[in-house]
């Protein structure tokens, strides 16, 4: 082929999150980038003796405080022997370590399902196999073992340019995605949405057992309830559910959870990429599809299908961008979209049990310039009835963050009729403040951060990571010592103390624990710690997990050999005492893929991971330095077979011999 092809006209379903997204948000709220700049600039800590360090723009007085409650030690908490950054056609991990693949795209998830074959796909086939772009992974105990239970994988989207053969064609030079057929828009469909899947560990050997009851593949056509506040409400209502109580399918499942009664989270993020038409004129949705950029239509599903067809169905998009619980141990439970939690582009929705028993969970809104939430529950967790707690998540409050420059957060309740939420600005009900999210957190003056993606409490610390990708938006006016970059594309991390150790508490502290990118160029301003080698600095983080021991594993979104020389792996990150902002590396994923999941088993002896979109690129490594589409691949991982296309894959990995994880 032809080195100097264009990519002009090859869709990139990825490109809904790129990072040069236009912002929706049209507050004048401060940014995070404002309020960092004030922060430091005017903390006296950076002024003194400790300036003249790289340390002293990462080790913060409460980190110190922390780190001395919690008697860490001056070291790494990790012990691995660093993976070498790079760009190649294959996944790498830590030596003395093995990286399995335990399942990919079209993989059977029950005895009767057919072998993926990837010239003969149909939806029936995909709707009984595993499906694209694995992303969040979560672990269920059987019986509470940590060798034996239920992994449980979100779906978030698919890349129609590297599933079909024949979709993209080349002409003149130039390379273009035809028009997917129906039947080829069935199969994205049952590609989506979540799978779930007991598995084992055998003589150190992680398999699916394809013969087990719980196994469960959820889709575009899964019926599912919706519940909560919201639910019932006129702008929920469809011609296909009068009720507005019923709806079929999630989609664009990004990060998630799983909850201290053992079911399954299901976060929607990227919802308005499946919506295309034009609202009536006049439509009361207008400004609401506005903020959330419905339509956008990346996807063709409205070419065959009326309820994504915002002029043809107007309220559907409403049904979408909620949080999604599932009973992963009752595989004939109705999925329910728990409005409560509030509508925005969830990237996941993780728990922590509170000191007086309720619970709560941490919600990221991931677009430049939106907010961060947590939502408490009204109920507390009964630990010994399970039953007791499966309704939980329909009664509680939605706070949503105010970051302050003197170091504190203000949660602020979204409850209507208090502050601005009435009926003067538009809202009826508790469903119109839950239904226009956003909204709500721009009335009461919500912190505008850079891309909120993964939150995840520790419940070994008493910490709450926030991951910030990135804000390619931010103007050099933002500009200052403590926080010198403009169009930051790196990102941030920042960490959150709740008032009291108490993650329902409505004040606490922050701090910033990383800024990302590499500390070797300057004018990049990152603040990983002098003991970060070339290899363990990393930009946009995205997800993350804290394992038992309580230590921070971060997975990133973004790198590529343009902007970093490196793809995107999975880092172990220090958060105490003088190993702090030390990070390094521990896998990486082949060129064109996204890092996702991770997680831990309980006993810290298996880390999952999700390799997500390998090959959506690589026009930029020299090893390929042309688009990739079926044809004409980036890379065939994990298979390495001629016909075969990439698979998005869940891979297992174990030390050698046994034993926990980096240690």
């Amino acid at each position: 082929m032809n080195e100097h092809v264009s990519q002009q006209a090859l869709f990139k379903t990825s490109q809904l999150e790129d990072a040069d997204s236009a912002p929706r948000n049209p507050t004048d709220n401060p940014t995070m980038g404002e309020i960092i700049s004030t922060r430091f600039s005017r903390r006296g800590f950076l002024q003194g003796s400790l300036a003249v360090s790289a340390i002293a723009a990462t080790v913060s007085p409460l980190a110190l405080l922390t780190a001395e409650d919690a008697k860490a030690d001056t070291g790494s908490a990790f012990s691995f022997r660093e993976v070498e950054a790079g760009v190649d056609a294959n996944h790498h991990v830590a030596e003395g370590y093995d990286a399995d693949v335990l399942l990919r795209w079209g993989d059977p998830l029950f005895p009767d399902a057919p072998a993926f074959d990837p010239t003969k796909q149909t939806a029936e086939a995909q709707a009984r196999q595993f499906g694209y772009n694995n992303d969040y992974v979560g672990y269920i105990p059987l019986e509470g073992s940590a060798t034996h239970g239920l992994l449980v994988v979100n779906h978030e989207y698919t890349n129609p340019h590297l599933m079909f053969a024949g979709l993209v064609t080349v002409a003149d030079g130039k390379i273009k995605q035809n028009p997917l057929t129906k039947d080829q828009v069935d199969i994205e469909l049952a590609a989506h949405g979540g799978t779930i899947v007991e598995i084992e560990k055998v003589d150190g050997k992680w398999q699916p057992v394809l013969s087990s009851p719980y196994n469960r593949r959820i889709t575009v056509n899964t019926e599912m309830m919706l519940s909560g506040p919201a639910a019932g409400n006129d702008r929920l209502k469809t011609s296909a559910d009068a009720t507005g109580t019923r709806v079929f399918g999630t989609v664009n499942n990004c990060a998630g959870g799983v909850t201290p009664w053992n079911t399954y989270i299901m976060a929607e993020e990227n919802i308005h990429g499946y919506f295309s038409g034009e609202l009536p004129a006049g439509h009361r949705e207008a400004a609401n599809y506005e903020r959330l950029g419905i339509p956008n239509g990346s996807y063709e599903w409205a070419n065959y299908y009326d309820r994504f067809d915002v002029s043809k169905e107007p309220n559907e998009a409403n049904r979408f961008g909620w949080v999604v619980e599932v009973d992963a141990l009752d595989p004939n439970a109705m999925p329910k979209k728990r409005t409560a939690l509030g509508r925005v582009k969830h990237e996941g929705a993780e728990s922590i049990v509170s000191k007086d028993g309720r619970v709560v969970f941490y919600l990221g809104d991931d677009e430049r310039f939106d907010y961060v939430y947590k939502f408490v529950t009204a109920g507390k967790f009964n630990p010994d009835d399970r039953a007791a707690n499966m309704d939980l998540l329909d009664e509680g409050t939605l706070y949503v963050a105010k970051f302050s420059e003197d170091g504190t957060v203000e949660w602020m309740p979204l409850v209507f009729g208090q502050g601005p939420l009435t009926a003067e600005n538009g809202f009826q009900s508790q469903a119109d403040v839950l239904i226009e999210t956003r909204r709500s957190g721009d009335l009461l003056g919500a912190t505008k951060m850079d891309r909120p993606e993964d939150i995840q409490p520790n419940g070994v610390t008493g910490t709450v990571y926030v991951m910030l990708t990135n804000n390619t938006k931010r103007t050099d006016e933002q500009v200052d010592a403590a926080n010198p970059r403009a169009k930051n594309a790196f990102g941030h991390i920042i960490e959150i103390m709740e008032a009291d150790g108490d993650f329902a508490a409505t004040t606490g502290k922050w701090e910033v624990l990383l800024k990302c990118g590499d500390p070797s160029i300057a004018d990049v301003g990152a603040t990983f710690s002098t003991e970060t080698t070339k290899n363990g600095w990393f930009g946009m983080p995205d997800n993350c997990a804290v394992d038992a021991a309580g230590r921070l594993w971060v997975s990133t979104d973004g790198n590529s050999n343009k902007a970093t020389g490196r793809t995107d792996g999975l880092w172990a990150v220090d958060t105490q005492g003088e190993a702090r902002a030390t990070s390094k590396l521990f896998f990486r994923v082949p060129v064109g893929a996204e890092m996702c999941g991770p997680l831990f088993t309980p006993d810290d002896e298996t880390a999952f991971v999700a390799v997500q979109h390998p090959a959506d690129g690589g026009d930029d490594w020299d090893g390929h330095g042309r688009p990739s589409y079926y044809e004409d691949l980036s890379t065939r991982w994990p298979d390495f077979r001629d016909g075969m296309p990439v698979r998005p894959s869940v891979v297992a990995i174990t030390k050698q011999g046994g034993g926990k994880i980096a240690v």
